[in-house]
């Protein structure tokens, strides 16, 4: 199946939708996404005028290319009926991005009312699913499948955490505990250990059966250059389309991660160009480098060249 919607996230940039003025910075940064929060990032007291920020900005700001959405309240909130009559019309949101998605039931009843109070909007509004729970993640591919208007999986590394009872108040870090197994005092070599591998993996798999996005969740250490590196490589080298992001300052480090490499683009091109030679001789696999390629390694070569272009 194919991603249900090309556009590039790889940098996915999370703001208040109360903060107007964060907002303004957003629409004009290089993220290739931007969401606006109603659920985490406001106060109970903002709610409702976040959500009055967030239609204004919707129909005032220039957003160019970006995909935009909006992260509604949870699926139980007493604010999320209000945010659906409100958003669901408006012809600039591309989704919205749904919280503590852990029943198909629910994303599919979500779907519907999106559509009752749009019913003349030329395309359904995209769902984008926050898997941050372990009952979500349990449910990962029901959820994936839930409904036709399911674009993305997003991995909520935190709630995850919380979720799980990971002995951790720091987003999108293992806890210390956690992150080697042995030492030298043990006898034991080092052996690093990632809270989230299996959780991601999860996700990304359960969005490539449904032909999805798979967006990671943020490093919550935006001040530290090299974890935030480090934890957006981790994330493009596993497949995932993008990372969100907490601050601006994220988003060069970010979009230089899942940017192909020179060298990586090379190599991707040679291997479609032997693979196109052996063809022409009636072969189904050649040799480049001293290894052997067929087929597999075209359709892995031509999802580099195309993060490149």
């Amino acid at each position: 199946m194919t991603i249900h919607d090309q556009r590039l996230t790889r940098v996915y940039l999370a703001v208040p939708a109360h903060r107007s003025e964060m907002v303004a910075k957003a629409a004009v940064s290089a993220a290739d996404a931007v969401f606006m929060d109603l659920e985490d990032a406001v106060p109970p007291s903002e709610k409702n005028a976040a959500l009055d920020a967030a239609v204004r900005s919707l129909s005032s700001l220039d957003w160019g290319k970006k995909l935009v959405a909006v992260r509604l309240n949870g699926i139980d909130s007493p604010f999320i009926e209000r945010e659906i009559r409100a958003l669901g019309a408006l012809p600039r949101l591309d989704s919205v991005i749904v919280p503590k998605a852990e029943r198909a039931s629910d994303i599919a009843g979500i779907a519907d009312r999106l559509r009752a109070a749009a019913p003349d909007r030329a395309r359904p509004m995209e769902l984008e699913l926050l898997i941050e729970t372990a009952l979500g993640l349990v449910n990962v591919d029901l959820l994936a499948g839930s409904h036709a208007s399911v674009g993305a999986l997003h991995l909520g590394v935190g709630d995850f955490a919380a979720s799980i009872g990971a002995r951790s108040s720091e987003i999108g870090a293992s806890p210390e505990g956690y992150r080697h197994l042995g030492s030298a005092q043990s006898g034991y070599p080092s052996v690093p250990l990632d809270l989230f591998a299996y959780p991601m993996m999860r996700v990304l798999v359960a969005a490539r059966a449904f032909g999805l996005r798979a967006v990671d969740g943020p490093c919550g250490a935006f001040r530290d250059a090299t974890l935030t590196a480090s934890s957006a490589l981790k994330a493009a080298a596993m497949g995932f389309d993008g990372k969100q992001v907490i601050h601006p300052s994220q988003i060069e480090p970010t979009l230089r991660a899942f940017r192909p490499s020179d060298d990586e683009l090379a190599h991707a091109r040679r291997v479609v160009e032997a693979m196109g030679e052996a063809e022409a001789l009636g072969k189904g696999a050649a040799t480049l480098d001293g290894k052997m390629i067929d087929y597999a390694n075209v359709r892995m070569a031509r999802r580099i060249i195309k993060l490149g272009s």
